[in-house]
């Protein structure tokens, strides 16, 4: 495994994830991104049962849905990062957030449980990314019709969540 993993150039992914990229802090980053979690479990922890059912406005998402994404999301970017590690070739679909959202039963599953999950799926996002070599940080495949190298997806990972857990902030839990 590498000391550091190199934050990505910009040709080792799509356009539409720069933001995420570009979001991730300079530094030690499984370590950044360990922090990162805890951080997010502790502030979601702060929530309540009935604040966690709160929409900001019609038609979005309620902050468990939120969770539940983020759950999904890396499970996603953390599947294509070791697909692409092992060598293998085959392209990999996108998936639609509002529909997996839509259907994820998050709104139903009490915010401990959706915070649990974040946190086992965040664990073996660590444990899966301290077992690459730098060779495998540098394997690229395609994903959503766009080549992405397992790095870049090690930082869409952490960007990601910082996104969301910036929107939670703002337009969630700001009162």
């Amino acid at each position: 495994m590498p000391k550091t993993i190199a934050r990505p150039a910009s040709n080792e992914y799509a356009p539409f994830y720069g933001g995420y990229v570009g979001a991730v802090p300079e530094g030690d980053f499984l370590p950044l991104l360990e922090r990162q979690g805890n951080e997010t479990a502790a502030l979601l922890r702060a929530v309540s049962e009935k604040k966690s059912q709160h929409r900001y406005a019609p038609g979005k998402w309620s902050i468990r849905e939120v969770v539940g994404h983020l759950t999904d999301a890396e499970r996603v970017f953390t599947y294509r990062a070791l697909s692409f590690a092992r060598g293998d070739a085959t392209p990999l679909p996108s998936f639609d957030e509002n529909t997996w959202a839509a259907t994820s039963n998050a709104d139903r599953r009490p915010l401990g449980d959706l915070i649990s999950d974040f946190e086992a799926v965040r664990a073996a996002t660590l444990a899966l990314l301290r077992g690459f070599d730098e060779e495998q940080f540098a394997h690229a495949g395609i994903a959503s019709g766009h080549q992405v190298t397992v790095r870049a997806l090690a930082y869409i990972v952490a960007g990601h969540e910082r996104h969301h857990v910036r929107i939670l902030r703002e337009r969630y839990l700001s009162s």
